[in-house]
């Protein structure tokens, strides 16, 4: 006859739980897996069989009744890392759309918004467009599978313990938070800049030729100049793409590498 004590059982429970409860917060919030289409059953079913393939390669859990005060500290601890790392690589998805934003604004086109499933909201066609162009990427690089690679990773680099987070942690993905205006408007400023120049002549033309209907003119040169742009620079946003999905791989790992604040 099998038998277990209860502080067995309390760790063989928090084995599996503590993991689960990193996963899913990753999975709840990372670009693909946190995607609303998604299922809820899928979601749980995916991180169910992750944990199952990570528990047992994890170094040992504390002895810890997984519904004492401890316990449900070490779940919340557990479910702020999973986030955190999901919401680094989510900054760069926000990164193409602030830079969507910016040209598809630029271009006239603040009126043509469509409801967005991935944050629950409105945004410009274009930034819809440059959000489907970076999944494609996110998918054909593998970016999605490296992701969970990290994850697997964080469970060394940052093991399950009772100790409590390093501030570091929340520093780190408040500073990697600021990308998203730097490079989104470093990704938009091509766009910005042809559209820019295109106002200048069109305020000049209507400075020079008074009779001319700017309205009538103005609003289909910019529409064209703004996609006619958009047509040159997005086959270049690749190599910058790759280097922010890197960028963000590397910052999952540098928060899970922050040590956890010692006893005392």
């Amino acid at each position: 006859m099998i038998s277990f004590t209860s502080t067995e059982l309390y760790t063989l429970i928090a084995s599996f739980l503590w993991p689960l409860t990193r996963i899913m917060g990753l999975l709840a919030v990372a670009p693909l897996y946190g995607n609303v289409s998604v299922p809820a059953t899928v979601k749980i079913g995916l991180g169910v069989m992750l944990s199952l393939i990570i528990a047992p390669t994890i170094p040992a859990v504390p002895a810890l009744d997984p519904m004492s005060l401890g316990g449900v500290l070490i779940l919340v601890q557990q479910m702020l890392i999973g986030l955190a790392m999901g919401f680094a690589m989510r900054i760069v998805f926000a990164c193409m759309e602030l830079a969507g934003e910016l040209a598809g604004l630029t271009m006239g086109l603040g009126f043509a918004t469509f409801f967005d499933p991935q944050t629950q909201g409105r945004s410009i066609a274009i930034s819809q467009f440059l959000s489907l162009v970076t999944i494609m990427l996110y998918l054909a690089l593998n970016v999605h599978l490296s992701l969970l690679s990290a994850l697997a990773d964080s469970f060394t680099t940052m093991p399950i313990t009772d100790l409590p987070m390093h501030i570091k942690l929340f520093e780190q993905i408040t500073a990697w938070g600021g990308k998203v205006f730097s490079t989104g408007v470093q990704l938009a400023m091509p766009i910005v800049a042809a559209l820019l120049i295109t106002n200048v002549g069109l305020s000049i033309l209507a400075r020079s030729a008074p009779q001319l209907n700017l309205f009538g003119i103005g609003f289909p040169i910019t529409l064209m100049v703004g996609f006619v742009m958009l047509a040159v620079v997005v086959p270049y946003m690749g190599a910058p793409l790759a280097r922010l999905f890197q960028d963000g791989l590397e910052m999952m790992q540098m928060m899970t590498r922050a040590a956890p604040l010692p006893p005392g």
